[in-house]
């Protein structure tokens, strides 16, 4: 992807891989051998159906999970190679956003200890700087400092997930994984939660993996956008130019499922419903693995898998259509 563009990449993903053992000791290929770059000051948008391994991937690079091959590069260094000082200081400048409010805070600690926890493991702040910190923190996020006494049972879902970007912010990251931080939260939280990233990017900074279902969420808030269909990706393109000329068949029927405002335009527009079920990672269709729910599909889909092509400048997909 050296045409991509010309700014400096924070985060480079080279043909990651992650396959879990499951039952008779068969694989289930969560991701299987995805590329990209993601720059720095950008969010890259990461979509896909349930299952398709975008979770596992931001996952993956985070970390918490070691990837079965591949590897992935943090400001030009590979962190599978990287020394325990090195790993350590990684951990500091990239942070995660967990999906679920509820679970991904300790029930057991105040606020306060939650916010600070990094700041602790990493030796950040002490004492008097330490308080102002967490009270700074939780003002950055829409929070009062009473808050900081609290425990995470005594608030909303909202609530919950601003202390939980407040922790991730606590360390001073660089790049931040959001793995679907506002499908567990009100339609009427989202849109805050959204713009409170947003704000906070532009404030610090900072660089976005944004891993979502909401595909109008994403495009509001991505330059980027990558497309993911069990375990690879299908799609890349800079985000106005993939909403409005969809490459990939896949792609062109999960945006023909965003709902227009206009009623006229939406009775008019034509649907794509995908029939069948999304195949088992444990058992993937040859060659193109969409093909089995693709009405374009042809004998060559099932032969041979499709190669990553630029079709249009910044814009790649891997299809048979455009390998002609």
């Amino acid at each position: 992807m050296s045409k991509e563009d010309n700014r400096e990449a924070l985060v480079k993903v080279n043909h990651l891989k992650k396959h879990f053992t499951v039952k008779n000791n068969r694989l289930l290929k969560a991701v299987d051998g995805v590329s990209f770059e993601i720059y720095k000051g950008e969010t890259l948008g990461l979509v896909g159906e349930s299952g398709c391994g975008k979770s596992t991937c931001g996952r993956t690079i985070m970390g918490i999970y070691q990837p079965t091959d591949g590897t992935v590069e943090f400001e030009g260094k590979d962190v599978g190679r990287m020394g325990k000082r090195q790993k350590k200081d990684f951990f500091r400048h990239v942070q995660m956003i967990f999906q679920d409010p509820y679970a991904s805070l300790n029930p057991r600690m105040l606020v306060s200890n939650i916010i600070a926890e990094g700041i602790d493991i990493h030796g950040l702040l002490s004492g008097s700087e330490r308080e102002e910190r967490i009270y700074e923190l939780l003002s950055l996020v829409g929070l009062n400092k009473e808050h900081a006494n609290r425990f995470p049972h005594e608030f909303s879902g909202g609530q919950r997930q601003r202390i939980g970007i407040a922790r991730a912010l606590a360390v001073n990251p660089k790049f931040i994984v959001c793995d679907e931080p506002i499908s567990a939260l009100d339609v009427s939280v989202q849109a805050q939660v959204v713009n409170l990233l947003q704000d906070l990017q532009k404030q610090y900074g900072l660089t976005y993996l944004f891993i979502a279902h909401d595909l109008s969420m994403v495009r509001y808030i991505s330059d980027r956008v990558a497309v993911m269909y069990l375990g690879s990706l299908v799609e890349t393109a800079q985000s106005d130019e993939l909403y409005g000329n969809p490459l990939h068949p896949y792609t062109q029927a999960l945006l023909s499922a965003i709902p227009i405002p206009d009623p006229k335009t939406q009775n008019e527009r034509q649907r794509i419903v995908l029939e069948g079920e999304v195949p088992s990672p444990i058992d993937p269709p040859s060659g193109c693995a969409f093909r089995t729910r693709c009405a374009k599909a042809m004998d060559i889909c099932a032969a041979e898998t499709p190669m990553w092509k630029e079709v249009k400048e910044r814009h790649f997909t891997a299809c048979h259509l455009y390998n002609e």
